[in-house]
């Protein structure tokens, strides 16, 4: 069930990335165990698909009792997930020091935004502010309009979470020959900015500028962007290689002598102008009858509630319903160990006396911690 499936997780309840992270740590097989707070209003949601697939125990973590608990379920842990403002953890008697000293082979992952250190280190923040300061949000969108957040793909999941899921991984193998565990201080500022590492080389290069729409990747180029249909839908395309190019002029039935000249930035706009009204004239389904599948390198921009429909996802079941929620299947997959949903969202502390009795508490233990206040079913 997963390449992970022998792993252990704790994870500290959080928002974003983390919970992010430890998904994909689920879903490639991982037995992940969720923190919550004691008292925390709410019960969360079944189909809250960020949390899927661990189960919840709630610790009330002001209590010493209940800090002993959760250092008792880290000292079986191959990895903690944490997002916490520097210094939190180290408050609560959990930080590193205490943690690793009782589990030296512990993979402690910490997630911030601007990382454990630094003069911002300790300010609030979120995805806008920390790919603002790495230089990714002010290299997207339009010149005369104000940077437009991406979602929150860039920082939180990508420049956030996935760095710190390929820094988990990558202590674990490096566990296998130390035998050793260590620190991941992923800052969501750190991760962005090295997304960006192939835009700072071409700027060295003389083949990118800072100026927002004025590159081929950022939507200045007429054949490299998303444009509006006859029903008001889009469509996107990708014609950068020549050969890719050539195709798109013939889809699109343009002989203009001046479009055989494609880097000719002077011109992008005159040639936008026109490739606008020719997508115009037809509806998103006539120009997927026309190009999806070709080398033009096309597709329809589809929305959240269309995405789960297109062929090629239903054909890949890119998109499955678990227990009645449409959501994304598990990525990568895996040619042996393929990982699944383990289960759907669990409610804070529903599995309280389930996880501690499996994690190896007696009943009497389980009973004098609940009644000492060091845990809430």
């Amino acid at each position: 069930m997963g390449p992970l499936s022998r792993i252990k997780v704790v994870e500290m309840a959080a928002i974003g990335p983390g919970p992010f992270c430890s998904m994909m740590l689920s879903d490639m097989g991982a037995e992940v165990i969720r923190i919550d707070r004691l008292n925390q209003k709410g019960s969360g949601h079944r189909s809250n698909v960020l949390y899927r697939g661990r189960k919840s125990i709630a610790v009330d973590l002001k209590n010493p009792k209940g800090v002993e608990t959760t250092l008792e379920l880290i000292d079986q842990a191959d990895v903690l997930v944490e997002g916490f403002r520097p210094g939190v953890m180290e408050r609560l008697g959990l930080g590193p020091e205490v943690c690793l000293a009782r589990n030296p082979q512990l993979v402690f992952g910490r997630m911030t935004g601007w990382g454990q250190e630094g003069p911002l280190s300790q300010a609030a923040g979120h995805d806008i502010n920390y790919i603002s300061i790495a230089g990714a949000l002010g290299a997207m969108g339009y010149p005369d309009r104000p940077p437009a957040p991406p979602l929150n793909l860039v920082g939180d999941f990508g420049g956030g979470a996935m760095y710190l899921l390929s820094g988990i991984l990558a202590a674990l193998v490096e566990r296998s020959t130390s035998g050793q565990g260590q620190v991941i201080d992923a800052a969501m500022t750190d991760g962005t900015a090295s997304l960006l590492s192939p835009f700072f080389g071409l700027i060295d290069m003389d083949m990118w500028t800072t100026d927002r729409y004025s590159n081929r990747l950022d939507g200045a180029a007429y054949y490299y962007g998303s444009y509006e249909c006859k029903d008001g839908k889009y469509i996107s395309v990708g014609s950068l290689e020549p050969q890719f190019y050539a195709l798109l002029l013939e889809k699109c039935k343009i002989t203009d002598e001046s479009f055989k000249e494609q880097l000719d930035q002077d011109a992008w706009p005159k040639k936008r102008a026109k490739m606008e009204s020719i997508f115009k004239a037809k509806t998103r389904d006539e120009w997927c009858e026309i190009m999806e599948g070709s080398d033009v390198c096309f597709a329809p921009v589809l929305d959240l509630a269309e995405a789960p429909d297109h062929p090629h996802n239903k054909a890949r079941n890119t998109y499955v319903d678990f227990e009645g929620v449409t959501q994304p299947a598990p990525a990568p997959r895996f040619s042996r160990t393929q990982g699944k949903i383990q289960s759907s969202s669990a409610l804070a502390g529903e599995h309280t006396d389930e996880v501690l009795a499996e994690w190896g508490f007696d009943v009497d233990k389980i009973e004098e911690l609940k009644v000492a206040g060091g845990n809430l079913r």
